[in-house]
């Protein structure tokens, strides 16, 4: 199962960036526990300075924006190894 980490204060960018992830994960078939971070210390531990913040198993992915689906599908995909 992957670890998907959306890192954010819970704006409406965050919870879009939830939604997204969520979407990604279930269209590629894959379990994915999706994780909401909203401590400060958490997200600039992850190097992240503008979010929304995007960490599948670990690795920050994405920053300061929102990608599209198709990003996160691969950035899913890539971590399983694919």
């Amino acid at each position: 199962m992957l670890t998907i980490k959306v890192l954010g204060p819970g704006c409406a960018n965050c919870r879009k960036l939830e939604e997204i992830a969520r979407a990604a994960a279930a269209s590629a078939g894959v379990t994915a526990e999706v994780v909401k971070v909203t401590d400060m210390q958490q997200i600039v531990g992850y190097g992240v300075l503008k979010t929304p913040g995007l960490v599948i198993d670990e690795k920050l992915v994405c920053s300061g924006r929102i990608p599209s689906a198709e990003n996160v599908a691969e950035w899913i995909a890539a971590a399983q190894g694919r």
